[in-house]
């Protein structure tokens, strides 16, 4: 795709700019299955979200080729020590918080590998700041505060495709030399083209015109978790389909981490919690060395010469 060039300012439109961009967006427009929800029954108006809901997952399934260069573009920049940011206003930028935030305990990344910006600052999280979408210049330094450049890769998330502070953000982070992905519930001919990649799933009218927290934030949500999931996949986090790097930082972690070294090594509890304790807590570690017979500092010389994927270290075939 030809990128165009970047402009030096931004300035967000305003009135009748507005309404016109907004006439012309799916997610602006009014549903006509739900034309007289307000005058029906409780359980019909649940039915009718609920089918409504239905379309997400097949609109997010048209757009899997996107959804995969994606990972591949998170996949190349985490592996040479860059960073994921995700960038949104709104419910998109609560949701792009909240994947960077789910990270850590289930993949065991450090927290400042995956990071969320929202419009507003994290306040926006509890306490709705809805002009904060419009303030461009915030978004520049937010996006400069960060320090993002060439190993880095930014996410914006916007339902409608024309939020001011998404855009600007992701402008300035792409001049900074960072790999930008785009992710709009419009049509991809209606996506900006300078980006290095586009992810539109068209979720269509809400059940409540322009309620984008609805349809379109759910298929937001489920990229967000795709990407993520499937990067750490790639990255060695997963063994099978169990998480092997999680931080156990909880009760129900640590519990977990023992379910998992008994499951993958056939281990009975007290077994399971020994070697996880001679593993310094790492669930990796621990199946290497029970599995393969090594001491802890061997398990752990031989996934880092197997770039930290269980599977090989344990000579597993693909």
């Amino acid at each position: 795709m030809k990128k165009k060039p970047i402009s030096s300012a931004i300035e967000p439109p305003r009135g009748r700019q507005v309404f016109d961009e907004l006439r012309s967006l799916v997610t602006e427009k009014t549903n006509p299955r739900s034309a007289r929800i307000d005058r029906l029954p409780i359980e019909k108006i649940l039915l009718i979200i609920n089918r409504e809901d239905s379309s997400v997952p097949r609109a997010v399934r048209k757009e899997l080729p996107f959804i995969a260069r994606a990972v591949e573009l998170v996949v190349s920049r985490l592996e040479r020590g860059g960073r994921l940011f995700y960038l949104g206003a709104g419910t998109s930028g609560r949701l792009g918080v909240l994947d960077a935030a789910e990270c850590p305990p289930t993949f065991g990344t450090s927290p400042d590998i995956i990071i969320g910006i929202i419009a507003g600052g994290y306040e926006s999280l509890l306490l709705s700041k809805e002009g904060a979408e419009d303030n461009v210049s915030a978004a520049i330094d937010d996006v400069r505060s960060q320090k993002i450049g060439r190993k880095d890769i930014v996410i914006g998330i916007t339902a409608s495709k024309r939020t001011p502070y998404v855009l600007a953000g992701l402008t300035e982070a792409r001049r900074l030399g960072a790999a930008t992905v785009f992710i709009s519930c419009n049509p991809r001919k209606m996506a900006p083209r300078e980006y290095d990649l586009a992810i539109c799933p068209v979720v269509g009218p809400e059940v409540i015109a322009g309620s984008s927290r609805m349809k379109a934030g759910s298929a937001q949500k489920m990229i967000l978790n795709m990407i993520t999931t499937a990067a750490m996949i790639r990255l060695g986090k997963i063994y099978g389909n169990r998480m092997v790097d999680l931080k156990a930082t909880s009760e129900k972690l640590k519990e977990r981490s023992k379910r998992v070294i008994m499951d993958t090594c056939g281990l009975s509890y007290e077994a399971a919690e020994t070697i996880l304790s001679e593993a310094g807590g790492q669930v990796k570690t621990a199946i290497v060395m029970s599995r393969m017979r090594l001491t802890r500092s061997a398990a752990e010389k031989l996934l880092r010469s197997n770039s930290g994927v269980v599977y090989r270290a344990l000579g597993e075939l693909e």
